[in-house]
């Protein structure tokens, strides 16, 4: 069993790991994995799921690790933000996921027991739900609308956002968020 590593002994690693050293990350891994593994299990609560999250955590390490800095935080609560930041990602997108099976039964359900098209009184409607959001989708900041388009319209996910437009994963989720909460404030007017 290895003894609990002290911050100086996993700030040299996370340096080793900034420079490409593998086998530090393998040493990183050794002395810090069954204790980040605890934190996706609390989280996850699923065995798989959470090694499935370390797995990702570690890869977000090896990439990122260049990035930390000692006077901000210890390296293990770094680590653990990261594992924790994975964690509640893989949920969103098991929710998603879910959300979007549900989404296409209902759709199906819907068209199944429509016997006739929309009359005129749901199409107006329709349209004027659809002159409402173009309005309150003017009305965001352009870069706040630009995400939630490619978002929603293009289907992407936050990490695939931040990857095709060069931005950092929490720039481009707090931009999301706060236009969502600018666009739902307009629509609720309408």
């Amino acid at each position: 069993m290895i003894a609990t590593p002290t911050d100086q002994e996993l700030m040299e690693l996370l340096d080793r790991i900034a420079a490409q050293d593998e086998p530090a990350l393998r040493s990183l891994y050794e002395r810090t994995s069954s204790r980040l593994y605890g934190l996706a299990l609390r989280i996850l609560g699923h065995k798989d799921w959470a090694e499935d999250v370390l797995q990702e955590s570690y890869l977000q390490i090896w990439r990122t690790a260049a990035g930390y800095r000692g006077t901000l935080s210890p390296p293990l609560a770094w680590m653990g933000l990261v594992v924790r930041s994975r964690s509640l990602d893989f949920l969103r997108r098991r929710r998603a996921e879910r959300l979007h099976i549900n989404e296409e039964f209902d759709e199906a359900r819907f068209a199944a027991e429509q016997d006739v098209d929309a009359g005129p009184l749901q199409l107006a409607e329709a349209g004027e739900q659809a002159t409402a959001l173009y309005q309150c989708l003017e009305r965001l900041e352009q870069r706040h609308r630009e995400l939630i388009s490619l978002a929603y319209l293009r289907d992407l996910s936050h990490g695939e956002l931040a990857t095709q437009l060069r931005l950092p994963l929490g720039t481009v989720k707090t931009w999301i968020r706060r236009g969502l909460e600018q666009l739902r404030r307009c629509m609720a007017r309408h």
